[in-house]
């Protein structure tokens, strides 16, 4: 990956003209205008290390989903989410972190003259791309929120919320402008540490991103659904794990995973795996529990469910995720691939059979996790996996599945909990409260923007843990 900081040399003072020296009042350090180049990179980093995360301040998706549960403090996994603020600082994260400097990278990247027509094209799609992303994901997480009135700083401190419906056709309009302005006969960023500048593999990144959009509308506007995933479909989406959405991080503090810092560097032992997950895999005798889980027990034991547990009683999270190079997903084949399954289900046209698409994202998983081919033939041909013969319906069987492949992936596998319905989560055992279907809008926001916070509140049906998305309508 190339060094996201980026260290600059000195300029030699021998031959000072009056505008040098007067250059001398301005501080380098704290420069009046940063690069767009700066500020994507920024955005991009500052979005796969929110979502990468699992500290219990900012991101717990890996707790509500049920991969992990906690020892010592378990708050979190009983769900008390608003109390400890959890939603403030992911809010503010996405929106600050990453929309905003998006934002600030495309003003920069519009007024500048250096850049030829193609170029600048690629940086204001690859710009759009992830700011797509971002909006899905806090779409998904809290339901109507400020969009068209949003990042306007101090001209605007108190937007107001707009329905999560129509955001979702929005992000379908700028994804499909996004992919159709792509230029490949031009470079994007020279700072793309995720595709090195591959336009064709961003054009794949649009393209599964719009289907990923198309596929959440399934139950709220099917014909829409439809046309746009056929869409997506047509214009190629991510076909091998070589088009994933990763970050590849460096093997030092400063740019390690996030989990590096959270359970290394932090010298807590605060999760394990969940007994929830590791029923599900002993019970498949899923080959992934050498990757996924430790081996510190045999048979693997997973931690129950919402109550303190001791860590040394317990199977221990894999080895490889206190790795500082581990990569960071956002996006991949395996997703995509139960995706295609599931829109072949509804009937839309897609080339495969579902038990096709099915067989190809498990696999796609697998052998990301760098699984062996033997094992991965075991695994496809047992009948509690194969398609035709898996207990339950379409939606039970691509639940499960997909669910186990979302590991290290929290938010996607409690996104394919609500859209399928599946497979069953547990009911935490200190407090019974069950899975949230929705964060609860932060608490600044109910005192500083309260009255349209209200409103927003009132539009969803109550700001509340239980209260279901409009994409999530069964």
């Amino acid at each position: 990956m190339k060094k996201i900081l980026v260290v600059f040399a000195a300029l030699s003072l021998a031959s000072c003209s009056n505008d040098d020296y007067a250059n001398l009042n301005i501080d380098p350090k704290t420069p009046s205008e940063v690069p767009g180049s700066f500020l994507f990179t920024g955005g991009v980093k500052s979005l796969f290390d929110q979502m990468g995360s699992t500290s219990v301040n900012n991101n717990i998706f890996r707790l509500v989903a049920q991969h992990w549960t906690e020892c010592q403090y378990v708050t979190e996994t009983n769900y008390n989410i608003r109390s400890r603020s959890i939603p403030d600082t992911y809010w503010n994260n996405l929106y600050t972190n990453v929309l905003y400097d998006l934002k600030k990278a495309k003003e920069y990247v519009n007024a500048d003259p250096s850049l030829v027509a193609g170029q600048k094209s690629n940086q204001e799609a690859m710009i759009s791309v992830i700011e797509v992303l971002a909006w899905q994901q806090l779409v998904d997480t809290f339901g109507n929120i400020p969009y068209s009135q949003a990042l306007q700083g101090t001209a605007n401190t108190t937007p107001a919320y707009d329905d999560a419906f129509t955001i979702y056709k929005d992000l379908l309009q700028k994804i499909t402008v996004a992919y159709n302005n792509f230029d490949t006969a031009n470079k994007g960023f020279e700072t793309d540490f995720v595709y090195g500048n591959n336009i064709s593999k961003w054009k794949k990144l649009a393209a599964s991103i719009k289907f990923r959009l198309a596929m959440r509308l399934a139950d709220v506007d099917p014909a829409l659904s439809k046309t746009e995933a056929e869409d997506a479909v047509n214009k190629g989406l991510i076909s091998s794990n070589v088009d994933n959405f990763v970050l590849s991080y460096e093997n030092s503090t400063a740019n390690a995973n996030p989990l590096y810092s959270d359970l290394v560097l932090s010298g807590r032992q605060d999760f394990v795996p969940s007994d929830t997950f590791v029923d599900y895999l002993n019970g498949l005798d899923d080959p992934r529990r050498t990757v996924f889980l430790d081996n510190n027990k045999t048979p693997y034991v997973g931690g129950v469910y919402g109550d303190f547990n001791n860590y040394s009683a317990y199977t221990h999270i894999g080895v490889v995720f206190f790795t500082p190079t581990l990569k960071g997903d956002l996006l991949d084949y395996s997703e995509i691939s139960f995706l295609l399954a599931e829109a072949k289900e509804r009937g839309y046209n897609v080339p495969l059979t579902a038990s096709a698409y099915y067989t190809q994202a498990i696999t796609a998983n697998m052998e990301y996790w760098g699984l062996a081919s033997a094992d991965i033939a075991t695994y496809l041909a047992r009948p509690d996996v194969v398609y035709s013969t898996a207990a339950g319906t379409w939606k039970e069987k691509i639940g499960k599945q997909f669910w186990i492949a979302m590991y290290n992936r929290g938010i996607d596998a409690w996104n394919v909990w609500r859209m399928y319905d599946a497979p069953a989560l547990k009911l935490p055992v200190s407090t019974q409260t069950p899975v949230p279907k929705r964060f609860t809008y932060p608490v600044r926001e109910v005192n500083l923007n309260g009255a349209n916070q209200a409103q927003a509140s009132s539009a969803i049906g109550g700001d509340e843990q239980q209260t279901r998305l409009f994409w999530d309508k069964f």
